[in-house]
């Protein structure tokens, strides 16, 4: 995370973050034509700065988790998809550009450590629909930051005037995560990324 930049231009440095959540992002029916793309065998994941494409990332992708700690079956989770080099890392003059918001987000049984299936529960529609990477042509390899936080309370729920509810292409960057965790009483529990070059 501190080598591609990803602490501190999505998560500071104050943070001082430290995960307790391994955190799996995958497009199970991605195109898995790239050559430089590193895919499990029915698609594409996110794995700590892979390279992806455009197209194995178009679509709402699966999470699954692991928390380091047995969950307490109460706790739910918010997840979000960030680009910090919005429209390129040389001139980020749009970053951050807000890809995904979904909250409700439920960690998977003490039993899935037994049978594999790390799969969470989404529970709510997205605050934020999914809009795959489409870095601008000339504009280089973007960042995808995908962050996941624990929620304050069972029943959190993020106001539905608030921006990350406003879906709309220009309602999307210049946002920034860690000040709408620092908002809403979120704690960053796990990190992955990936790269998709313009």
């Amino acid at each position: 995370l501190k080598g591609a930049h990803i602490i501190p231009n999505v998560i500071p440095e104050s943070l001082d973050f430290r995960p307790s959540s391994l955190l799996v992002v995958s497009w199970p029916s991605a195109d898995a034509s790239s050559a430089d793309a590193v895919d499990p065998p029915n698609g594409a994941e996110a794995l700590l700065g892979n390279t992806l494409t455009k197209a194995q990332t178009k679509d709402e992708p699966t999470v699954a988790f692991a928390p380091m700690q047995t969950p307490d079956g109460n706790s739910s989770y918010t997840l979000v998809m960030t680009d910090p080099d919005a429209p390129s890392r040389e001139d980020p003059k749009w970053a951050q550009w807000r890809h995904w918001v979904v909250s409700g987000i439920k960690a998977p049984p003490a039993t899935a450590f037994e049978t594999g299936n790390l799969a969470a529960k989404l529970t709510k529609p997205s605050s934020t629909p999914y809009v795959g990477p489409a870095p601008p042509a000339g504009t280089g390899p973007h960042r995808y930051a995908l962050l996941l936080f624990e929620e304050p309370s069972p029943d959190f729920a993020i106001p539905s005037d608030a921006v990350e509810c406003q879906a709309g292409i220009d309602r999307r960057p210049r946002w920034n995560a860690a000040k709408f965790a620092e908002t809403y009483g979120l704690k960053l529990v796990g990190v992955n990324f990936f790269y998709v070059v313009g």
